[in-house]
């Protein structure tokens, strides 16, 4: 059986879907109640309070890792997962880590986030870690104001980085856990282009067929918002990256083709599956 943290979200959901199909026996683990694919089970927990993982653990050979973002904040211990998983029998352990921890290593959430990574892989269980950069599915901040007045606004307008598609992720994270070729791999996803905010309206803009405005945020304005759904230091840590990304944000992986043996899936195709979001 295969423990799915996060499964409601825009990783874990697809994640989810594929191990079902997958013939796999599957636990979806959210903090409420929630819809899940017939023939997986469905436990409601807080990972912030780690011994109410046990029951959606019990049984379990592996777990897909994926912190909310109240476990990045400094107080959180979220290295006690992966003492409970083990102690709880779970063989393997893949973890949604970030493209920071090696980019901007500094950071405070990246130095707590390195730390649960050196946990991982001193655990003594199987291991992979997945460090994503910009997710596309960011964009769906801005469903509202492009279905209320055509506009989309961010921050860094010209500024881009190579975002992923949470598919992608997904499905790199469903091979980790079933292919034991994957052990002990570390893998930078991003998308396969370099793409700003500006142009990210652009191609939403394509694909509703209507014009959508773009306005350009203050880091404050941003930092406002990011705020009320993140730590504050996790909330600096992202716009430091966007605003100024280095030379290793800004490059364009091949862990995606090199796993699943194809391109990662480019902005446009994602707008295209989500595009009902923003009518």
């Amino acid at each position: 059986m295969i423990v799915v943290t996060g499964a409601t979200g825009n990783v874990g959901r697809p994640l989810t879907l594929a191990l079902a199909k997958a013939g796999e026996q599957v636990t979806a683990v959210s903090r409420h109640a929630a819809a899940v694919p017939d023939g997986v089970r469905h436990v409601s927990a807080d990972l912030a309070d780690p011994q109410g993982l046990s029951p959606a653990l019990d049984g379990a050979k592996a777990l897909f890792l994926l912190l909310s973002g109240d476990l990045h904040a400094p107080e959180a211990r979220p290295s006690d997962i992966i003492d409970l998983a083990a102690a709880n029998g779970v063989s393997r352990v893949v973890l949604l880590s970030s493209l920071g921890v090696v980019t901007r290593p500094l950071g405070p959430s990246r130095i707590a986030l390195r730390a649960l990574e050196n946990t991982l892989r001193e655990s003594g269980l199987d291991w992979a870690l997945l460090r994503p950069g910009g997710f596309a599915s960011n964009a769906l901040a801005w469903a509202d104001s492009v279905r209320t007045h055509g506009t989309v606004a961010a921050p860094f307008g010209d500024v881009g980085v190579p975002i992923v598609d949470p598919a992608d992720i997904a499905e790199v994270a469903a091979a980790c856990l079933l292919d034991d070729r994957h052990t002990g791999g570390i893998f930078e996803l991003t998308g396969p282009e370099v793409i700003t905010p500006r142009q990210q309206s652009q191609a939403i803009a394509a694909a509703l067929g209507s014009p959508v405005r773009f306005h350009e945020l203050t880091r404050q304005e941003a930092k406002a918002a990011m705020t009320q759904f993140v730590p504050a230091e996790l909330a600096d840590d992202t716009l430091d990256i966007i605003s100024a990304p280095n030379p290793a944000e800004l490059r364009i992986s091949s862990d995606v083709e090199r796993v699943l043996g194809r391109a990662p899936r480019p902005f446009s195709n994602w707008v295209a599956r989500h595009i009902a979001a923003f009518r």
